[in-house]
C-alpha cells in the first residue's frame, strides 16, 4: 500500500500514466478502424467478435512503443522536473 491517501485526482494521473492504459486505447482504436475491413460477406457476429478480439491484441501489442512515448511525453509535460526517471 502507499502511504498517500487514494483520492480520485490520484486514481485518474495513474490511469493516465499508465501504459497499458495506453496501448488498450490502441487496441480498441485499432479493432474499430481495421477489423470491418476484413470480413468476409457471409461472416455471422461470431466471426466478427473473434476478428475484433484477434485485431485487437494485434494493436494492443504494436500500440507499445508509442504507448511509451505518450506516457514519457504526459510525464515531462505535466510533472516537469518533478517526473520520476
Amino acid at each position: 500500500m502507499t502511504k498517500r491517501p487514494v483520492t480520485a485526482s490520484y486514481v485518474f494521473f495513474y490511469i493516465l500514466f499508465s501504459q497499458d492504459t495506453w496501448r488498450i486505447c490502441f487496441a480498441i482504436l485499432f479493432s474499430v478502424l481495421v477489423a470491418p475491413y476484413t470480413y468476409a460477406p457471409d461472416t455471422d457476429i461470431f466471426g466478427r467478435a473473434v476478428l475484433h478480439v484477434m485485431v485487437a491484441g494485434i494493436g494492443f501489442a504494436a500500440g507499445g512503443l508509442p504507448a511509451r512515448l505518450i506516457v514519457r511525453m504526459l510525464k515531462k509535460w505535466i510533472l516537469g522536473d518533478k517526473a520520476p526517471r
